[in-house]
């Protein structure tokens, strides 16, 4: 992992939370610092998302957008680890990944998974889980899912009628939801699904500033 934007140090120094766009690719997000694997235009962190972010410190992040971005990393339970360690308690992560509903999905190689309904609330206490439970001792670190919704498909002029009368109804309730994944996606399929996290954390968060040692190592990565 390497910091190539001198600003992301600065803002470390004083104590100011990140906003990060995990796998900006060529979509840089402005007011976020963009991380991706390649050294594109505008991106400010290079990191392998299947690698510890090393160069983040603990609760040093207010914001996360990740948008189709985990369908492609292999060690997802090291990184949504990862997350909950650099996220503060108070702090966001918006999440847009592929249904797995969507048929398009299965053509690109790169895919390792699909999410559904459920995906994040494995990693929640079951007393914040929806009314049907789901195991949660895969990883120690929880979170709450704050928001989740599908969004319809809307390839064609059919797609999109029914995208605008079914999907606020489907996204009323995880009730609704539920029923949509289990009797209707895959007559009408979802293009992807979106869900807000919230780190759960105990205690109170210190936020140091970032000595200069420190500094100039993650500058050399």
């Amino acid at each position: 992992m390497k910091i190539l934007n001198e600003a992301v140090l600065s803002d470390l120094e004083a104590g100011n939370g990140l906003r990060l766009n995990l796998g900006s690719g060529m979509r840089p997000r402005l007011d976020f610092y963009n991380v991706d694997q390649l050294a594109l235009p505008g991106v400010d962190i290079l990191a392998d998302l299947n690698e510890p972010l090393t160069a983040l410190p603990d609760n040093s992040v207010n914001e996360i957008y990740c948008r189709h971005t985990l369908e492609h990393v292999s060690r997802f339970m090291e990184l949504l680890s990862e997350l909950h360690r650099i996220t503060r308690p108070d702090g966001r992560i918006e999440i847009i990944v592929p249904h797995f509903s969507n048929p398009y999905g299965y053509s690109d190689p790169t895919h390792v998974r699909f999410f559904g309904l459920y995906s994040f609330f494995y990693f929640c206490d079951p007393a914040d889980q929806p009314r049907r439970k789901v195991p949660s001792f895969y990883l120690p670190q929880r979170f709450q899912v704050e928001r989740v919704e599908c969004r319809l498909l809307k390839q064609s002029l059919t797609d999109k009628i029914l995208r605008a009368v079914l999907q606020p109804l489907i996204n009323l309730s995880t009730n609704w939801l539920d029923w949509y994944e289990r009797r209707l996606c895959r007559w009408i399929p979802a293009n992807d699904i979106r869900y807000i996290l919230r780190p759960k954390k105990d205690g109170h968060i210190g936020l140091p500033g970032l000595p200069s040692s420190m500094r100039e190592r993650k500058i050399a990565g």
